[in-house]
């Protein structure tokens, strides 16, 4: 994987948004490690009862090493890294990587960092306890997954990454909670970036197959309309907190969430903001880009809304 990457990196000019530099990823791919392709090429077939993965060992670091943990709003990768290379490399094992206009500047491949000012903002440049969600939950067109490549831990050590599967609570949910969750009782605000006035219309907690239902919640972000739909979600809530599993992410682990059916979260943890905070890389992945095609200018990999 680390001469994939390396190879990579002078491809395109090392551009990782170009049309160029994806499609020689795409191809690249097929040169991976064969338990690393058939261990996705299973996890997109059966994300399992948990609906994440997590591997470990994978390179991060080049010959001059991890440089300096960004610690300002909106920092993206846009030239070809070691770390970058392997996530974009990996997101071609489960489907096509995606981003959106108006998160991130568009970029395929975003940092998640600690940034000062924002330790109690709800999303990716906090440090207070990030609740529970399913990544975009307002869009139709969410991703499938999210992989998160950790480059840098926290200095204590203490950050967890929380996942919680729909498949871990339906058995505990109440037979009431469970038929006002499959009811379009419920809506979900965009964040600022998306901006305002683009709640959506109502929409259902649990869909599809009663058996393994699709999941789409942001406790931060969805409202329910009715005291009953309060309730459900209390109730989901309290599952997911007393349900979830937690990984304390060490350089080289990536993280796959499957965003259908699983939801996360991560603990609170202390920055200092000395250049060697917590380092996480994120890239989102559809597993069929064609559904957002409507959205895509150009048929590219960045939905334009």
């Amino acid at each position: 994987m680390e001469q994939l990457a390396e190879d990579l990196r002078s491809v395109a000019g090392g551009q990782i948004d170009s049309p160029e530099w994806i499609r020689a990823t795409r191809q690249a791919w097929a040169g991976a490690p064969e338990q690393l392709r058939s261990t996705l090429a299973e996890f997109r077939r059966d994300s399992d009862t948990s609906g994440t993965l997590l591997i470990r060992g994978l390179p991060v670091a080049d010959e001059h090493g991890i440089p300096d943990t960004p610690a300002v709003g909106g920092s993206v990768q846009r030239t070809a890294s070691v770390p970058a290379a392997v996530l974009m490399l990996a997101a071609h094992g489960l489907g096509d990587p995606i981003a959106f206009q108006q998160e991130k500047s568009g970029a395929l491949v975003q940092d998640v960092v600690p940034v000062p000012g924002q330790e109690d903002f709800q999303g990716n440049a906090g440090s207070t306890r990030l609740t529970f969600h399913v990544e975009n939950a307002f869009h139709d067109h969410r991703p499938d997954y999210v992989m998160l490549l950790c480059l840098r831990a926290d200095h204590d050590g203490s950050a967890e990454l929380r996942t919680c599967s729909a498949r871990q609570v339906l058995p505990d949910l109440s037979e009431a909670t469970l038929h006002t969750l499959r009811g379009p009782h419920f809506v979900t605000a965009p964040p600022p970036s998306f901006g305002s006035g683009r709640e959506g219309r109502p929409h259902a907690v649990l869909t599809g197959s009663p058996e393994d239902p699709v999941l789409r919640v942001d406790e931060a972000a969805t409202k329910p309309l009715t005291r009953q739909a309060a309730a459900a979600m209390a109730e989901l809530g309290d599952l997911f907190q007393n349900s979830h599993n937690a990984v304390r992410l060490l350089p080289g682990d990536l993280a796959i969430v499957d965003n259908r059916v699983t939801v996360h979260g991560r603990s609170a943890f202390r920055p200092r903001y000395d250049g060697r905070d917590r380092w996480l890389q994120r890239t989102f992945v559809a597993a069929d880009l064609h559904r957002s095609r409507a959205l895509r200018p150009g048929d590219g990999h960045v939905l334009a809304s």
